[in-house]
C-alpha cells in the first residue's frame, strides 16, 4: 500500500482532492491517505518514512516553508490542477448582517472582507466544524454546509468551485533538476492550438 498524507480534518478539501488524485492514477484501492492538522507534522512523517508521499495545495501559507526547510529530505516529485468543492459565505440563519468572518487564510481573496473580522482557521474543513459548533457567525467553507442545514445557514455569497496548483513531496527527487511536464498536456496543447491560429 502507499501512503499518502495531507491536511485534514476529514471533510477538508485536501481530503478531496487527495481522494480525486488516486482515482485518476488508479490507486484508490492501492493506498491510505493520513489526515494531519500541520504540514510540519506531515513533512515529518514522510521523512521518517511513516507515509510515502504528502499533497499540499501549492497557495497554502505554509507551501514555501514546506519546500524550503525540507528541501534536502523532501521532494517535489509531482504537481497538478484541481478543483475545489464548491464554496460559499455560510452565515448562521440567526445572524442579519455578520461581522466577522472566518476562513482558511488562503481563500481570502476569494471574497471582498472590508468591515469584517477575519478569523484565521486551519482549513475549509474547520471553518465547517467552527460553524456547525455555532462558534462563528459566518464563514468561507464548503456551500454544501448550508445545503444540508437548511435551518441552520444562508448562502450570502457563492464563490463556487476554484481551479488551485496542487503539490506532490517524496524523500527520492525524481525531477534530476531538469523540467518536468509533458507536451500533450492540456496547457501544452492550449500552447499549440493558439500558435496555429495565429499561423493561419
Amino acid at each position: 500500500m502507499l501512503r499518502f498524507i495531507t491536511l485534514g480534518p476529514s471533510g477538508s478539501n485536501h481530503e478531496f482532492v487527495a481522494g480525486r488524485y488516486l482515482e485518476f492514477h488508479g490507486l484508490a484501492d492501492a493506498s491510505t491517505v493520513e489526515l494531519v492538522l500541520d504540514f510540519d507534522s506531515a513533512a515529518q512523517a514522510v521523512i521518517r518514512g511513516d507515509a510515502d508521499y504528502l499533497l499540499q495545495v501549492a497557495v497554502h501559507p505554509s507551501t514555501t516553508e514546506t519546500v524550503a526547510k525540507y528541501r534536502k529530505q523532501l521532494f517535489v516529485v509531482d504537481a497538478f490542477v484541481s478543483g475545489s468543492k464548491d464554496m460559499a459565505v455560510v452565515t448562521r440563519i440567526d445572524v442579519e448582517r455578520p461581522t466577522s468572518l472566518a476562513l482558511q487564510p488562503a481563500t481570502r481573496d476569494y471574497v471582498d472582507t472590508r468591515g469584517l473580522e477575519l478569523i484565521p482557521e486551519t482549513s475549509i474543513a474547520s471553518v465547517a466544524d467552527g460553524l456547525l459548533a455555532g462558534k462563528y457567525e459566518s464563514g468561507l467553507t464548503y456551500s454544501s454546509l448550508a445545503q444540508d442545514y437548511p435551518s441552520r445557514f444562508r448562502l450570502d455569497e457563492v464563490v463556487g468551485t476554484v481551479d488551485d496548483p496542487w503539490i506532490i513531496y517524496g524523500r527520492q527527487r525524481l525531477s534530476e533538476g531538469q523540467v518536468v511536464t509533458w507536451k500533450d498536456s492540456p496547457a501544452g496543447r492550449a500552447y499549440q492550438s493558439k500558435l496555429k491560429r495565429a499561423a493561419g
